[in-house]
C-alpha cells in the first residue's frame, strides 16, 4: 500500500510543486487549505494575501489538475486565540511577535498535523525550504537550512517537536527556487508565476496598529516619549505603534536621530534613544525547544539568530533552566528585541530556539 500525504497548499507555487513531487514519489495525496479567518476579524475588506478566495481557488485548481482531492479545512477558531490574539497580546505588553512562527507551530504543525494523523495519513507536507535527516547516532530527527539559502525558512520551524519531525516532508529543501518555477511551469500550474506573499495575512496594508485596535475594539492611551534619564521628550501615539529600532513616526525633533529603545507598558512609556543605545551583547529567552539536543548540558559556541533576516551571529549558550536560555554574542547586536524567536544554529543544523524575553 503507498504511503499517504496530506499536502498543505496555500496556494502558491511551492506548495503546489511539493504535491507534484510527491504524487511523482508515488504518495496518495490529498490537497488541503486551511482557512484561517474570516475577513470581518482582520478588517479586511478585499481578498489578499494567502488563504484568500483567490488563493483557494488556485490551489483546488492544482489540485484539479494534478488529480488529487482537495479540501478547506476551517481553523477559524484556532487561528484566533493563537495566532491573532497572541499578536495582540504581545504587543500590549511591549513585545513585538512573529506571527508567522506562531502559525506554524499551533496551525499547521499542531492542528493540521492532528488532523492529518486522525485521517490516517503518514505525513504532512508543505512547500517550506528547508531538510530534514535522521540521525542515527543521536537518534534524532534534524531540521537543516535549504539548499537554497536566499529562500530559507529554517528560522520560522524551530518549533517542530521530534515527532512533528518524523511525519512531515519538505520535497523543496534540495531545490533552488528558479528549479521549483521551473518545475511549475512545465506542469503548466496557474500559479507558476505568482508572486511570493510577504505581508502577515491578517494585516491589511501593512498596519499593525490599525489591526489591534479593530481587533480589541480598545483605543490605546497616549503616553511619554522619555530619554535614558527619563526626561519627558514629547507624546506617543499609544504603545502598540512602537518597536525596539524604530526611528520613522516618531514626530520628535532631536539634533541627532532618535531610536526607540524601550516600550514600558507598565508606565505607559517610549523609552528613545542614539543609534548606539540599541547594541547590547546578552539575551534571555524562554518557551524553548530543542531539535539537535535534548538539552545543552554546558556553555556551547554557537551561531544564533534574532530575527527573520538577519544573518546569525556567533554566541556563547548557556541552558539556565529547564526553559530558559541565556545568550552572550562574540559582538554586541543591534535592537534585540522582546517578543522575536530566537534560534540557534550548529553549521546547517538546527540546535532550536525559543522567544526572546
Amino acid at each position: 500500500m503507498n504511503k499517504k500525504a496530506l499536502i498543505a497548499m496555500s496556494g502558491g507555487v511551492d506548495s503546489s510543486v511539493a504535491a507534484y513531487l510527491m504524487k511523482e514519489q508515488g504518495y496518495d495525496c490529498i490537497g488541503a487549505t486551511m482557512k484561517l479567518f474570516h475577513n470581518e476579524d482582520a478588517g479586511v475588506s478585499r481578498e489578499r494575501s494567502c488563504c484568500s478566495l483567490d488563493d483557494v481557488e488556485d490551489a483546488r485548481r492544482v489540485a484539479y489538475a494534478l488529480k488529487i482531492p482537495y479540501y478547506v479545512l476551517n481553523f477559524t477558531a484556532r487561528f484566533r486565540e493563537d495566532v491573532m490574539g497572541r499578536f495582540v497580546a504581545a504587543y500590549e505588553s511591549g513585545a513585538t511577535p512573529n506571527p508567522c512562527i506562531d502559525c506554524n507551530r499551533y496551525l499547521k504543525f499542531e492542528t493540521l498535523f492532528r488532523r492529518a494523523k486522525e485521517l490516517g495519513y503518514d505525513f504532512v507536507v508543505t512547500g517550506h525550504y528547508v531538510r530534514t535527516v535522521y540521525d542515527s547516532e543521536r537518534g534524532r530527527y534534524l531540521l537543516k537550512k535549504a539548499l537554497d539559502e536566499t529562500k530559507d525558512q529554517s528560522y520560522v520551524l524551530y518549533a517542530m517537536t521530534q515527532e512533528q519531525l518524523a511525519h512531515t516532508q519538505f520535497p523543496l529543501g534540495a531545490l533552488q527556487k528558479s528549479q521549483v518555477r521551473a518545475i511549475a511551469e512545465q506542469c503548466g500550474f496557474v500559479n507558476a508565476k505568482k508572486q511570493d506573499s510577504q505581508d502577515i495575512c491578517f494585516v491589511q496594508d501593512g498596519s499593525y496598529a490599525d489591526f489591534i485596535e479593530q481587533y480589541t475594539g480598545k483605543t490605546y492611551p497616549t503616553g511619554n516619549f522619555i530619554d535614558q534619564s527619563g526626561t519627558i521628550l514629547g507624546t506617543h501615539k499609544g504603545i502598540i505603534h512602537y518597536t525596539i529600532g524604530q526611528r520613522r513616526g516618531l514626530g520628535i525633533s532631536s539634533a541627532q536621530p532618535l531610536y526607540v529603545t524601550a516600550v514600558n507598558p507598565e508606565d505607559n512609556t517610549v523609552m528613545l534613544g542614539p543609534s548606539d543605545a540599541l547594541y547590547t551583547k546578552t539575551l534571555t529567552a524562554n518557551h524553548i525547544n530543542l531539535i539537535s539536543v535534548d538539552n545543552l548540558e554546558s556553555p556551547t559556541h554557537l551561531k544564533a539568530k534574532i530575527r527573520y533576516q538577519q544573518t546569525e551571529q556567533p554566541a556563547t549558550v548557556v541552558q539556565t533552566g529547564s526553559d530558559t536560555l541565556t545568550v552572550t554574542f562574540d559582538e554586541p547586536q543591534r535592537a534585540i528585541t522582546k517578543g522575536q524567536a530566537l534560534v540557534l544554529y550548529d553549521g546547517d543544523t538546527v540546535v532550536g530556539g525559543g522567544t526572546i524575553i
